[in-house]
């Protein structure tokens, strides 16, 4: 299956990082490399340092930007070492880094690599297929309280134990090895009168695992961190997140980020000496235009935030 992913708000993304002067950007999640082209586009002398855990992202993003040259570099990593990319191939400081965060609609979309319940297949929802742990090991290992803990914590789900009991009953009697097995366990879990009409019942579920699985708020937080150490004064940061958990990391760790005094609001002058070290350069998230949503629906549920460093 070819590589097929809409890049969210690129328009958004390539103002707010600033791309029109000339830099040197990093793309923490290349995917098919739709942002890294329009950041190539933005200025004739502009380059890319492209990052992706995927496989199949880093051959898409290859061909597709090939008429771009050796402005783009390509690391297969995750983004959450973006200092090592950026050490290693010797850039310095960088103008500008953006992140796209959680699941592309190709790894959604490709069965093999069991995302998605829509079609039984094996339960992997690894982005990085050389790691060993899939989803279907955390189901079949981790015990009813561990796994309690992932459906509530990283699936906000209201039945995450009824959920957690449901699948140790169901692997007593055989390991839970598909797509499909997992979504109809779930499915009778649930009481039906909370099933949406909308939504899958085993949405929240599937989400939760593919989050724990690829252990992707830990690497968000370590990527903004990473990102910000990388960038030079004046160099901005864009990050795009698709769920309440990602947006609340974004959103605190940039607000910490161009915090100044963190006296106690009593003392009359400050005392603490501490320095904002960026810029919010957006106050509320950036959310997309209805005709972008109307043209790629991923978009209805994305918020960009972005910063400047000092």
């Amino acid at each position: 299956m070819g590589f097929s992913h809409l890049s969210v708000m690129p328009e958004e993304s390539v103002r707010l990082l600033g791309c029109s002067k000339e830099g040197i950007f990093v793309d923490g999640t290349l995917g098919g490399g739709g942002h890294t082209a329009e950041i190539l586009r933005a200025n004739p002398a502009n380059r890319v340092i492209g990052i992706d855990r995927d496989i199949d992202a880093l051959k898409a993003a290859g061909e597709f930007l090939k008429p771009f040259g050796d402005r783009v570099s390509f690391v297969r990593d995750d983004f959450r070492n973006i200092k090592n990319a950026v050490e290693g191939l010797g850039a310095g400081p960088v103008d500008g880094v953006i992140l796209d965060v959680g699941v592309s609609s190709h790894q959604l979309d490709s069965v093999e690599r069991g995302f998605s319940f829509r079609m039984d297949a094996p339960l992997d929802m690894r982005m990085d297929t050389r790691q060993a742990e899939t989803a279907a090991s955390l189901v079949n290992s981790l015990d009813e309280q561990d796994l309690e803990r992932i459906f509530r914590e990283f699936g906000e789900e209201a039945f995450a134990r009824r959920v957690a009991r449901a699948i140790i009953a169901a692997r007593a009697r055989k390991p839970i090895e598909t797509t499909g097995e997992l979504a109809e366990i779930v499915l009778f879990a649930i009481p039906r009168k909370f099933h949406g009409k909308r939504i899958h019942p085993a949405t929240k579920v599937f989400q939760a695992l593919r989050i724990a699985v690829n252990d992707e708020l830990e690497s968000l937080k370590q990527g903004i961190t990473g990102g910000m150490g990388v960038l030079k004064a004046g160099g901005r940061m864009v990050v795009i997140s698709f769920h309440s958990l990602e947006d609340r990391i974004v959103k605190n760790a940039f607000r910490e980020a161009s915090t100044g005094c963190v006296c106690p609001p009593k003392f009359p002058v400050c005392v603490c000496g501490h320095k904002p070290a960026a810029l919010l350069l957006t106050r509320k998230a950036v959310t997309a235009s209805e005709e972008e949503i109307e043209r790629n629906p991923r978009a209805r549920s994305a918020k960009l935030r972005a910063i400047e460093m000092l």
